[in-house]
């Protein structure tokens, strides 16, 4: 039985982002004015009551500032009461006249601060909370909480079962579209539920150890292709998102996007054993009387209103649960074990593309392929290195929460069309009598299926014409549950020419990093290795080649304390590449001829480097 479920979470944020610039324009900054404060606390009841009009139960997230509010409080206390609402804290909302005079700081993103003043503040704000509604909560949240954080929260007050922990792909894209301004990075992170891991909460735990004690779950559900390869916060389940980037009929104020969206969330269903999942976090900032987003408030309220009755519609037809945080952290608990993975086959549904990418997410790995380039993986993360990465004032990463990429085509071009050097990429090459074909170029469509703890992604056929001969290459992607490995086999399937040898060549290209600059890579040591014996280089930009007959191509890279291997079945030739200062890349590759009716069976494995 396919279930999918919805979380909606309010929180009445008293001084909401944006929102004092809109209210107090052309005034001295005052966080505490009036009409911000009574504007703010209009629009949460709106929000709330929609919901409930639509028999959409929500979890309330109430704010730092909200707790000095008694009418707010009542609110909460009164729609738990009648509704059945859970009454939870969010760690956003912080700025209010009292924290400031309090902390002195304009900061107001909780995982930015030292850890010295986040044990301070969440101690404060629960403690707060205790005082106003006589117990803790069980749900809190951010739009991100390091690994730190979530321990020290689940040590202090072990009632906490659920966070808001992540925004999927709120990197350099969201940073560069806020006019450089937006200092919240946070790449490499799940898109759906999980539970973190102790060391870093991007990478879901492996096992009870790893476990963090909580479920987390994503700022926004994205759009997995939209989001990837443009600005997330223009692509979302949340009507603010569709209506920052202008996707709707400015005329008929329709947004058939929004719907398609939430329909292609129900749809992962079918990729993940029937479970599916939603969730919208809003807060009252973005529908504020004077309009946002050249969107005037009576279509800010609008989309809200049409966006709710589809849920409704959707829990009419039993196709939607509706459920709390605490609640959907109990179901998620009972129905998930710590290495089964996340699957999504996502296609284009906003510019009409038959582009479509595969992403998966485990304890080991996050990886995406992307069939509009013969099925190459355009980013790879590796959680099984479960990367250690402090975040906040006094740590070396006081805003960069990324967990690093070994390969990101948006960041480091991808299949390259530049003149000289390559870019982050796994794919494959094809080779016959001096002439080459990269998979990158050959569009496909791919199928899921499951067998046993494998998942299986097939790609449809792809012809691939050389001077004098044409043949036809299948892929097919597997994902043993649990193995941090992709195996990849590559058939012949057809040949003009049965007898014709075409040389397989394939590789990964790839460097570590967060954003679109390159990071140092003189530490990473590059190797080929088999039965009797290995060849090693440190990496010194100097264009250095080497292969090996029936031998593993390695790559250790010591920053993100990863060693990544690619090794093929049977008889092939490994080698590796250096990269040089333009190009501060490296690849790893295996070769081997085949002929029709043969096939290529490679693997590429990531582990703990120490």
């Amino acid at each position: 039985m396919e279930r999918f479920i919805l979380n909606v979470i309010h929180r009445p944020e008293m001084v909401p982002e944006y929102a004092e610039k809109v209210t107090g324009h052309g005034k001295e900054e005052n966080i505490s004015r009036k009409a911000l404060l009574t504007e703010s606390l209009d629009i949460f009841k709106t929000q709330q009551a929609i919901a409930h009009k639509n028999g959409i139960k929500t979890t309330i997230q109430m704010t730092y500032a909200s707790l000095f509010n008694d009418e707010a409080v009542a609110l909460a206390k009164e729609h738990h009461e009648q509704y059945g609402d859970e009454i939870a804290l969010s760690l956003l909302g912080l700025p209010c006249k009292e924290f400031r005079e309090k902390y002195k700081t304009k900061d107001f993103c909780i995982w930015m601060f030292s850890m010295e003043d986040k044990k301070a503040i969440v101690t404060d704000v629960f403690e707060k909370f205790f005082e106003k509604f006589g117990f803790y909560p069980a749900s809190t949240g951010s739009y991100y909480l390091d690994a730190d954080l979530i321990n020290f929260i689940k040590e202090k007050y072990p009632s906490v079962k659920c966070a808001v922990a992540t925004c999927w792909e709120e990197g350099p894209k969201a940073y560069h579209t806020c006019n450089n301004s937006w200092y919240t990075l946070f790449d490499g992170g799940p898109w759906n539920p999980w539970i973190p891991s102790r060391q870093n909460t991007h990478t879901p735990a492996s096992n009870e150890a790893e476990d963090s004690g909580i479920v987390a779950i994503p700022h926004l559900s994205r759009d997995l292709l939209a989001c990837f390869d443009g600005n997330g916060s223009n692509f979302g389940t949340h009507p603010q998102n569709v209506l920052r980037g202008m996707i709707y009929d400015s005329e008929t104020w329709e947004y058939p996007y929004l719907y398609n969206l939430i329909d292609q969330y129900r749809s992962l269903g079918k990729y993940n054993d029937g479970y599916s999942y939603n969730m919208m976090f809003v807060g009252p900032g973005w529908m504020n009387k004077m309009g946002r987003w050249e969107a005037p408030y009576e279509l800010l309220l609008k989309s809200y209103e049409d966006g709710m009755a589809y849920y409704a519609k959707l829990k009419a037809e039993g196709k939607l649960e509706d459920m709390t945080m605490a609640e959907f952290a109990d179901f998620y608990r009972a129905g998930h074990t710590y290495t089964q993975p996340e699957c999504a086959l996502w296609r284009d549904i906003l510019y009409g593309s038959d582009k479509q990418y595969f992403w998966y997410a485990d304890p080991y790995m996050r990886c995406c392929l992307d069939m509009n380039q013969g099925g190459a993986m355009i980013d790879l993360r590796p959680y099984v290195a479960k990367l250690y990465w402090p975040v906040g004032i006094g740590t070396p990463h006081v805003q960069d929460a990324s967990y690093p990429f070994l390969i990101q085509a948006n960041y480091r071009a991808g299949y390259f069309t530049h003149y000289a050097g390559e870019g982050t990429i796994r794919s494959c090459k094809l080779t016959y009598k001096g002439e080459e074909v990269d998979l990158c170029l050959c569009r496909t469509w791919a199928h899921f299926d499951k067998k046993d703890r494998t998942r299986v992604l097939t790609l449809d056929p792809v012809e691939i014409r050389f001077a004098d001969l044409t043949i036809k290459l299948e892929s097919v992607f597997e994902f043993e549950e649990g193995s941090s490995a992709v195996k990849v086999t590559r058939r012949i399937l057809e040949s003009s020419d049965p007898a014709a040898k075409v040389e397989l060549n394939e590789y990964i290209t790839a460097c570590y990093g967060t954003t679109e600059y390159p990071e140092d890579m003189t530490s990473v040591v590059l190797a080929l290795e088999n039965a009797k014996e290995k060849r090693t280089i440190q990496y010194e930009y100097r264009c250095r080649e080497d292969e090996l007959a029936n031998a593993a191509a390695i790559a250790l890279i010591p920053p993100v304390e990863t060693r990544v291997t690619l090794i093929a079945d049977g008889e092939n030739t490994a080698y590796y590449k250096e990269g040089y200062a333009f190009s501060p890349m490296f690849t790893l590759g295996t070769r081997k001829e085949i002929v029709q009716g043969e096939e290529v069976i490679t693997w590429l494995k990531l582990e703990k480097a120490n």
